[in-house]
Formats: structure tokens, C-alpha cells, sequence
């Protein structure tokens, strides 16, 4: 339940960066959406699926940055959940970095 310096939203298989802007206190905290480009990669498809197989989407990459004009949300941590999640019940994950990840292959 440790407090980071970013909440990464946790949607199925995508993740979507948010920054925390505010601690309110050791079970509520205030985060922002970031913003979230993908950079050039290597994407290496193959026949299967619906439209196709992305077999290396883990080597995806994003220019993640602050978004100031982004509406400040409060999430909280549900002990009896043990997650942090928004009062939508969005869950959220506190992490080090930033992260984003797109799954190509839902």
C-alpha cells in the first residue's frame, strides 16, 4: 500500500500512466493522467487471432509526459479490495515509473 510517485491505471491488459500531484493522507491520494505517445518499434506480426498476432508487444515503447490540462481524480486504497482504485472502482497500481502498455492482441 505504499505511496509512489506514480499510480499506473490498470484496464484489463492496457496500462495508462497517472502521476500522483497529492497526498492526502496514507489511504488517499490525488493523481493526474499522463500524456502518452508511442515511439517507433520493431512490431513483428503473425497470421492468428481475430487480425493478427503482435508476438512482441512487450518491446513496445512510449514518450510518457505530464499533462497539466488533465482532470485531477482522488483514488483510495481498499483494504478490504487490496487495491487502489477511484470511487468508478478503476484500479490502479503505485509504481516507480510511469508506464503505458497497449495490448495489441485483445
Amino acid at each position: 500500500m505504499h505511496i509512489k510517485s506514480f499510480a499506473n491505471h490498470i484496464g484489463w491488459t492496457d496500462v495508462n500512466p497517472f502521476e500522483v500531484v497529492r497526498v492526502i493522507s496514507e489511504q488517499t491520494v490525488e493523481v493526474r493522467e499522463m500524456k502518452a505517445h508511442p515511439l517507433p518499434w520493431d512490431q513483428k506480426w503473425e497470421v492468428g487471432g481475430f487480425a493478427g498476432h503482435c508476438s512482441n508487444q512487450r518491446d513496445q515503447k512510449w514518450d510518457i509526459q505530464r499533462d497539466l490540462d488533465a482532470e485531477v481524480i482522488r483514488i483510495r486504497w481498499s483494504k478490504a479490495k487490496g487495491v487502489w482504485q477511484d470511487r468508478n472502482g478503476r484500479r490502479f497500481s503505485m509504481s516507480d515509473t510511469p508506464r503505458k502498455f497497449y495490448d495489441y492482441n485483445f
